[in-house]
């Protein structure tokens, strides 16, 4: 399918894991692909793979500086038609009450605010002028309860409400919506299943964790034509790990 061909996405922290994977898939229907993330080699080194389609800008997702400059080349390249927000940190362990407030701020900052301000910067470079597109990349830990990684999922809670908000703000001319994966096998969730897959595989139904592959084809889809009246709406990604009986 070519379902992108004529678009420019920017994918944020897409050197590896599910933002390469989204870039990837779109890039394989027809897109052109702006990609960021804070390490330039890594970064350089996922673009050469994707190929002439894509673009690449490093820098760090909660600095303004970066985001005029991603902005700038977009402008070059004639504008941007889809965005997914995908840059998400964790940098601490345990339980709410028991995290450092400057860590707390921290997450909040990069994985809310910074959806936000990508969200603004694209409206304001013409994202709605466009008919454009957004997907945010929540999680499940979003949705339930997340044990061992509490204020992450309040701040995925968050960018889930978000979404809802600015899919209301910013209709008709963009769609927001997101998805919320479960364990998925990339670097950034390996504390996770590392050393035990086999047995958290077991806890789904589809007996399997997630690829960063099963992640960008929803992402597509949310962001294609073939969605053109979802908004507001989160899908989960979780292998039917929230198929869980009652008593």
């Amino acid at each position: 399918m070519r379902r992108f061909d004529g678009k420019l996405a920017l994918i944020t922290a897409a050197s590896r894991g599910i933002g390469y994977a989204i870039a990837e898939r779109l890039v394989a229907e027809g897109a052109r692909v702006v990609i960021t993330a804070r390490h330039e080699e890594p970064l350089r080194e996922a673009a050469e793979r994707l190929g002439v389609a894509a673009e690449w800008v490093a820098g760090r997702a909660d600095d303004a500086d970066h985001r005029t400059a991603v902005f700038a080349r977009i402008r070059e390249l004639g504008g941007l038609d889809l965005l997914v927000n995908n840059v998400g940190i964790n940098p601490v362990y345990g339980p709410a009450l028991e995290i450092d407030t400057a860590a707390a701020r921290k997450i909040l900052e990069v994985n809310v605010i910074g959806a936000l301000d990508w969200t603004r910067d694209a409206v304001s470079s013409g994202l709605r002028e466009r008919g454009g597109a957004i997907v945010n990349i929540a999680s499940i830990a979003g949705i339930g309860t997340s044990p061992g990684i509490a204020f992450y999922g309040i701040s995925k809670a968050a960018v889930i409400s978000l979404t809802t908000q600015l899919a209301y703000e910013l209709a008709p001319g963009i769609r927001v919506n997101a998805v919320a994966p479960s364990i998925i096998k990339t670097d950034f969730a390996k504390a996770l299943y590392e050393g035990r897959e086999s047995d958290v595989a077991a806890q789904f139904p589809l007996r399997r964790l997630g690829t960063p592959e099963d992640v960008a084809g929803p992402v597509a889809f949310l962001l294609s034509d073939d969605a053109a009246w979802i908004t507001g709406r989160t899908i989960v990604i979780d292998g039917g790990g929230s198929l869980r009986p009652i008593g």
